[in-house]
């Protein structure tokens, strides 16, 4: 956990995993609201392109996909220099399933973590999907579409390089915000948070691959144009995985990571603002206390609420259709 010093002086809590869940008071309102503007608008064409051509097969493995992202990026990584990383998810969801339902599947995932686990803020909830939705799951799905046509090794392959790039420029993205919201100067903020990405896409590239390859050899159809069949049994052995990566939760790196490193070196962590209540914060419940128990509980209802959600909208826009 990261603590600081409100105006009062009293200890609050902001919940450590920060990579790039930007928490409020680091962007001023209106950049906040310029993002949550554009993040409208694309989210309409989302749901709009969804309900046209949403494959029902795809409907568990949306839920599926979600659960597993919102798992991994419980898990930091160590990264040099004292900071760590945690997994985006973003070029993995739009390269399984394509760019509107994978921008659906992250935006749920990031909005369950700002509602119930209070990590990143409500007002600069637009900023998030941005910045770990929209900018890194397309640019992600359009350098892999480069590789169409290619070999499957070296479409995985590209997948990781797609990876590594979508973290670093969403790095950049939010190098901006905090630079127009003038939360830091572009010349002290922008190479801190492109250094320290580029270490943590690499973690991000590795993930992905693996995950791409795992699927390419259990369920190869499902990275096909025409998916192939149902998804059936194979969507709940990924529940299952996502489950067991919760199990490894409270072993995560406790060192600050990405955005929290870089606001800390800065000098701006002490703006940020917590939220105005809590539910389950930093991923506990709170009576189980700060516990390994307590985050993996907390760990499960998150992974288990966002397939929900995601199933049951994407089911919900495909009735319509129907």
């Amino acid at each position: 956990m990261v603590k600081t010093l409100n105006k009062e002086s009293e200890v609050n809590i902001i919940p450590a995993g920060i990579l790039l869940h930007i928490p409020d008071g680091f962007l001023n309102v209106l950049v906040s609201a310029v993002c949550w503007l554009l993040t409208l608008v694309i989210l309409g064409i989302a749901v709009a392109n969804t309900r046209r051509d949403l494959d029902e097969r795809l409907v568990p493995l949306a839920g599926v996909m979600a659960a597993f992202i919102f798992a991994a990026q419980m898990l930091n990584f160590p990264v040099a220099g004292g900071t760590s990383g945690h997994f985006v998810g973003a070029a993995l969801a739009f390269i399984v399933l394509g760019p509107w339902l994978g921008l659906l599947a992250m935006t749920a995932v990031i909005a369950v973590q700002a509602l119930l686990f209070q990590d990143g803020g409500l007002l600069v909830m637009g900023a998030n999907i941005l910045v770990m939705g929209v900018v890194p799951g397309f640019l992600a799905w359009f350098v892999y579409r480069l590789g169409h046509g290619r070999a499957a090794r070296a479409r995985t392959l590209l997948a990781g390089l797609a990876a590594w790039l979508s973290v670093v420029v969403a790095a950049l993205v939010v190098a901006l915000l905090l630079a127009f919201s003038g939360t830091s100067s572009l010349g002290v903020v922008l190479p801190a948070m492109l250094g320290v990405h580029a270490l943590i896409g690499l973690g991000e590239a590795l993930i992905t691959v693996a995950a791409l390859s795992f699927i390419r050899r259990a369920r190869p159809s499902l990275l096909e144009e025409s998916r192939g069949a149902g998804a059936g049994g194979w969507v709940v052995a990924g529940l299952a995985i996502a489950l067991l990566l919760v199990l490894f939760a409270p072993f995560a790196s406790g060192h600050p990571d990405g955005l929290e490193w870089v606001a800390e070196s800065a000098g701006f962590l002490g703006t940020a603002q917590n939220a105005p209540y809590t539910i389950l914060p930093d991923y506990t419940v709170p009576f189980l206390g700060e516990t390994g128990l307590s985050t993996i509980v907390a760990g499960v209802v998150g992974a288990l609420l966002v397939a929900g959600l995601v199933a049951l909208a994407a089911r919900s826009l495909r009735r319509r259709v129907a």
